[in-house]
């Protein structure tokens, strides 16, 4: 046995002291008191420090890991593809087969003709921003107040003038407007359903002023909602979007995102000629694992299961008396507590009994639950009967 593995955590705790250290220190901080939970490896629903603790991962990196940790059909995929070739040219110039495997199966789910491949979520939401600007000569960008669509400058700077599921708000669509953005189930709100009347009034409304649909599927893509992707549930209302963006699962916890249109639409981007590029967009390592995470929730049938699983969570935890309410879409939930105290307070009790949740970015007063999909009725019942415990400390 090494130093940095013996079991009393001498070396290792020591070593796990500098690294926490070296972490304060170097790493950039986005919150004054993160987690210092140091991970040592990950598998399935789970992921355990250098001491051998093991927490419950009820986030899955906020909706990243639909197919589980260390998934091993994913982890294969990552290592051919890394033998075979990794960066080669700029996305778009040379045809690589991850690629165009993975385009075209994301065209045939979506029903839109083209993908075009970025890093992450914010890249695809300013894709499809600059993508709609150019289609339609026009500037303005609107989006739903309490939505969060990154924290780059594009998605930031979108005119918040709209309420979600509010009829009255949608007058502000116009002919100046490029495009209007808006998540199928509002995620950072605190899981926000939509009425079908409105987004159908939503969709109206933009094809008469001449202005794109956007839906931002980041959070609610690859199985999470119950469907393959939340707009495939509202699609027999008649609702369809112009374009789509999609990140996080796509890439089977590789860093992927993507915006897809049809041709007439994506066709902007050609005018000029390499109006928007992207250097490591659609990376074969990236796509290759991207596709092997579809194939993987295809295979075992996993899409299918998340609406039990979602409810059998709900009915466990719905009659604690701590708890309000529950909103949900299949396995992404909000737990309300209506106290944001109690919610903080929350999550010191789910450090202590090895279970990772966090709130919601526009919702403080609610605590999330979004596992893994790959997640087992016995491990829901048991990350249940810590949350419960958990509940009744507060």
């Amino acid at each position: 046995m090494t130093k940095n593995t013996d079991k009393n955590g001498g070396e290792r705790g020591g070593v796990s002291q500098i690294l926490r250290r070296q972490f304060l220190a170097h790493v950039g901080q986005t919150s004054p008191s993160p987690l210092m939970i140091e991970v040592a490896r990950a598998e399935g629903v789970f992921f355990y420090t250098p001491e051998g603790r093991r927490y419950y991962d009820l986030i899955a990196g906020v909706s990243v890991s639909n197919v589980g940790h260390a998934n091993p059909d994913v982890v294969a995929a990552v290592q051919c593809q890394a033998a075979e070739y990794m960066h080669v040219m700029v996305y778009g110039e040379l045809v690589e087969r991850p690629q165009v495997q993975f385009a075209t199966r994301l065209s045939e789910l979506l029903g839109l003709e083209c993908v075009y491949f970025v890093n992450s979520g914010a890249e695809a939401i300013e894709g499809a921003i600059k993508t709609a600007r150019l289609h339609t000569h026009r500037d303005t960008v609107l989006k739903m107040r309490h939505a969060y669509h990154g924290s780059s400058h594009g998605p930031m700077s979108a005119d918040a003038r709209l309420t979600f599921n509010d009829f009255e708000s949608l007058n502000v669509i116009d002919d100046h407007t490029a495009c209007v953005v808006v998540e199928p189930v509002q995620g950072e709100a605190g899981v926000r359903l939509p009425d079908m009347e409105w987004m159908a009034a939503l969709r109206k409304r933009c094809s008469d002023a001449g202005a794109l649909l956007v839906f931002d599927e980041v959070q609610t893509g690859m199985g999470r909602t119950g469907t393959m992707f939340a707009m495939q549930q509202i699609e027999s209302f008649g609702i369809r979007p112009d374009i789509v963006c999609m990140a996080k699962a796509i890439g089977g916890g590789m860093p992927l995102g993507a915006f897809a249109a049809n041709r007439d639409v994506m066709g902007a981007l050609q005018d000029p000629p390499l109006g928007y590029i992207n250097t490591f967009g659609g990376h074969p390592v990236c796509c290759a694992a991207g596709l092997a995470a579809l194939n993987y929730l295809e295979q075992h049938r996993l899409v299918e299961q998340v609406e039990s699983k979602g409810e059998l969570y709900e009915q466990l935890l719905r009659d604690h008396p701590q708890v309000r309410e529950i909103r949900r879409s299949g396995l992404l939930m909000a737990v309300e507590l209506g106290n944001s105290e109690k919610m903080y307070r929350l999550m010191e009790l789910f450090k202590d009994s090895g279970i990772l949740s966090d709130w919601f970015l526009y919702c403080d007063t609610a605590f999330r639950i979004s596992p893994p999909l790959t997640i087992t009725e016995f491990e829901i019942r048991d990350s249940s009967r810590l949350i419960l415990e958990a509940l009744d400390s507060l």
